[in-house]
């Protein structure tokens, strides 16, 4: 019996370390700098852990390993209060703006920047599936032609955008 939960717990361990496969190749260039800052969440897949969530933002800084913290900040609706996660970024070698991000150890996922404006005025962010894609502003408003074409795209990319939250801001 031991010898099967250590199986299992080795199998288990094994799957959340896995290596990350981007769903749609990251942007080529990125000055890393320029992306760190505050972003505010305009859409987003559902996820379980961003269920009643509204006024969305997350905030990089740069470390100087060349890894970034991350605070993602929500307000839960359902609860009325606000929800803060902690993580760090680590560069993936060979990606320009792919990453992988932990939240708790060892679990880790994939955060690639997938489309960034020229001015860095709005990213969007996929990770290993389809079940997990994010669009992020500068601002807390993003026009709607822009999203619009946004979303156009997201669906090419094999996600189905029915299912997108649009954040409340």
């Amino acid at each position: 019996m031991r010898l099967l939960t250590i199986a299992l717990l080795s199998l288990l361990l094994t799957a959340c370390l896995h290596e990350v496969t981007p769903v749609k190749a990251p942007v080529e260039r990125l000055d890393v700098e320029r992306y760190m800052g505050t972003w505010y969440e305009i859409a987003r897949m559902p996820t379980s852990f961003q269920r009643d969530m509204s006024q969305a933002t997350a905030s990089y800084r740069l470390n100087a390993d060349g890894t970034f913290e991350v605070v993602n900040r929500g307000f839960n609706t359902r609860k009325g209060e606000w929800k803060t996660a902690v993580g760090k970024g680590r560069p993936i070698d060979g990606m320009a703006a792919g990453f992988t991000v932990s939240f708790q150890w060892p679990f880790k996922g994939g955060y690639y920047i997938a489309e960034l404006g020229d001015n860095y005025e709005y990213a969007v962010i996929v990770s290993d599936s389809t079940d997990y894609l994010w669009i992020l502003a500068r601002e807390p408003h993003m026009p709607r032609w822009l999203l619009d074409r946004t979303l156009a795209r997201a669906h090419e990319w094999g996600y189905d955008i029915d299912q997108i939250i649009e954040t409340a801001h």
